[in-house]
């Protein structure tokens, strides 16, 4: 007896549809699994038939062959358990066969035979839309992800025998509905992390505003408790909220990871905070099977990396073709895999290793080699590629105790970033640019046209401080974002002005 049931593998943030055929026939009792199958898969065999014989049916004392087609593509983990077992069930004339058929199964099976949540799931049911696949039978736990993606009928549940009933027809079920579109309810303002609790910083908070304005990326530099964490920390806040693409995009990142996350959709904008310590496969991604790393798990937001000038000097270097390309591909001997990476880089470094250089009170201790070598560890051409450097400086004891300084809550940093971001929805509509940030050569020399005074201060800052193409080209998109947020059309002197003042690091 032959019976045919969909599942599918996941493959980098992609799934490919899984045809799992079986085929019990008489001979010895073999049960065999066949199609490029991982040690998982072929542990199935034990789950399969403990969770056959504690949901009350019997397993056939026959040779068993199942085949995961197509052979060359890699099967792993547990997800195949459920459709293997309604294969069998099927084969052994348990279950209608030609009912089985319009169905795709996910889901790791219990000893008893419970349905364990598994991963991948949105992927799956994105990739079932494109193979014109109706039908998706998951664990209870995964039913919002499922959902999540729309037009495919998703059927949850808890155990395999509920699943055969439904299937024979004795259970009815109907398509589990979830509201995935309303995002609204969850990308509200954390009130832990408000801008209105940082103290003094005018001008970081102000650069914190433009970086969030134009999606541009940001390093703060000072000494320890001046307040660079807490800035950054603060920055999700003021992004606008996610759109329905943005969140299902982020979503399939962390569903194929096997990240937990709360409801079907990631709806608020992540912020990754990998320790100094992390090597450049936990940042890039990677493993024998790749799964995406931290600027993966950062798309559509915010990567902080404190202590910058403490990470290795490989693991600062894979954020190159991410920070360019939005995007990094991770190779390997049998395939390549492009992971989605555009995320908002922030960074934060001491200025020395002891913290102290330019403090206004405390005397550094570093001599100027020492300086120059901490300082050194970020490569040029990485910082190069972040379009905002700003100085922290140390906070005076008047500014920490002042009770009415000119702090100003998220809410109403917010509300500018959201105008100046419908401003650049609008001037790139339908171009496949979201931020001023994203800009090439070409969207440069269209929209960042500058006046002969603004040229000429331009032109000065460039020859006196050597800046290099790339930096006069990030100059150009902050002052573009400046302009933005103040509501002109044309980019003005003050605005050029400004942008220049934030590369602090090719000025010093």
């Amino acid at each position: 007896m032959l019976s045919l049931i969909y599942s599918a593998a996941i493959n980098g943030i992609e799934a490919d549809i899984v045809e799992v055929e079986t085929y019990i026939s008489s001979g010895m009792p073999v049960f065999s699994i066949v199609g490029l199958p991982d040690v998982a898969v072929k542990e199935s065999r034990d789950r399969v038939t403990a969770a056959m014989k504690n949901s009350g049916f019997d397993f056939p004392s026959r040779k068993i062959t199942v085949n995961l087609a197509p052979a060359d593509i890699k099967k792993e983990g547990g997800i195949f358990d459920l459709s293997i077992a309604l294969g069998i069930l099927a084969a052994n004339g348990k279950i209608r066969k030609e009912n089985l058929r319009r169905f795709c199964a996910a889901g790791e099976l219990s000893l008893d035979g419970k349905i364990r949540k598994v991963k991948g799931v949105l992927p799956i049911s994105l990739s079932l839309q494109k193979n014109k696949i109706e039908d998706f039978i998951v664990p209870i736990a995964n039913r919002q992800e499922a959902a999540a993606a729309g037009k495919v009928n998703i059927f949850p549940f808890k155990t395999l025998a509920e699943i055969v009933k439904f299937i024979n027809g004795e259970l009815n079920c109907e398509p589990y509905v979830y509201n995935a579109y309303d995002l609204d309810a969850d990308s509200g303002i954390d009130a832990d992390c408000d801008f209105v609790d940082v103290k003094g910083q005018k001008n970081a908070r102000r650069s914190a505003e433009i970086a969030a304005a134009g999606s541009h990326n940001i390093i703060m530099s000072g000494p320890p408790g001046s307040g660079k964490t807490m800035i950054a920390k603060r920055i999700p806040g003021i992004l606008p909220p996610m759109t329905f693409d943005e969140a299902v995009e982020t979503t399939r990142i962390w569903s194929v990871s096997g990240r937990a996350f709360a409801s079907g959709l990631i709806k608020r904008r992540t912020f990754r905070s990998p320790h100094h310590t992390s090597s450049a496969v936990a940042l890039a991604g990677g493993g024998t099977y790749p799964r995406p790393g931290e600027v993966s798990l950062s798309h559509n937001g915010v990567l902080f990396l404190d202590e910058f000038a403490e990470f290795r000097r490989d693991a600062l270097e894979v954020l190159r073709q991410p920070l360019e390309d939005k995007k990094i591909t991770v190779s390997r001997a049998k395939d390549s895999f492009i992971f989605p990476a555009s995320f908002m880089l922030i960074a934060a470094m001491n200025p020395c290793p002891c913290g102290n250089l330019g403090h206004r009170e405390k005397e550094c201790v570093c001599n100027p080699y020492q300086v120059r070598k901490y300082q050194s560890r970020i490569s040029g051409p990485l910082m190069d590629r972040i379009d905002i450097h700003v100085e922290v400086p140390a906070l005076k004891f008047s500014e920490l105790s002042a009770l009415n300084d000119d702090s100003e809550s998220s809410v109403g940093i917010r509300e500018r970033v959201v105008k100046a971001r419908e401003i650049q929805n609008v001037r790139f509509l339908g171009s496949g640019i979201y931020a001023n940030a994203q800009m090439q050569a070409k969207e440069i020399k269209k929209y960042c046209v500058l006046g002969d005074d603004a040229f000429e201060i331009l032109k000065t800052a460039v020859e006196k401080l050597n800046f290099s193409a790339r930096s006069y080209d990030k100059i150009l998109k902050v002052s573009r974002t400046i302009a933005d947020l103040d509501g002109s059309d044309v980019i003005k002197t003050n605005h050029i002005a400004e942008a220049v003042r934030y590369r602090f690091f090719d000025r010093v």
